[in-house]
């Protein structure tokens, strides 16, 4: 074989290779837009009003890490909301605070069905032999509520 023909023919791959390589990063690059606004249209607005009842949202409650373990604070009652997604809101002993939108979330209603069903559907293992209203309380503690 002649070294200028292996020459060329190894320019040829190289070449190849660098065309596929090329062709990958516009594919990921396609593949990262076409994610990013699916993403983009799950997200849904939160609205809030005055007078709302909103929890909000403590990102930083690291102490008892668990599964079970809530970290939303509430119920509480929305005063004033300002643009650019401020809400301030009256605490449950009268104080006012002012934080960011993004960490409330819309208070639906109490915990109590949603602690019955839990009860019902419990294996009477799962309930360590106590009453109903001891077992209901033991659930009712996962829950962190001011």
């Amino acid at each position: 074989m002649d070294l200028q023909l292996a020459r060329e023919k190894r320019m040829f791959q190289l070449n190849e290779l660098d065309e596929i390589h090329l062709l990958s990063y516009e594919n990921a690059i396609l593949y990262k837009e076409k994610t990013k606004r699916w993403h983009g249209k799950q997200i849904q607005p939160r609205v809030f009003e005055e007078g709302q009842r909103v929890l909000i949202f403590n990102s930083r409650l690291k102490l008892f890490p668990g599964k079970l373990k809530s970290r939303c604070f509430g119920p509480f009652t929305i005063t004033k909301v300002y643009p650019y997604g401020a809400v301030e809101f009256r605490g449950n002993e009268g104080g006012e605070f002012k934080v960011n939108g993004q960490r409330l979330k819309h208070y639906w209603g109490g915990f109590g069905s949603v602690l019955g069903y839990i009860y019902d559907w419990c294996p009477a293992d799962l309930n360590y032999g106590k009453s109903g209203s001891d077992a209901m309380a033991m659930l009712s503690g996962s829950f962190v509520m001011l």
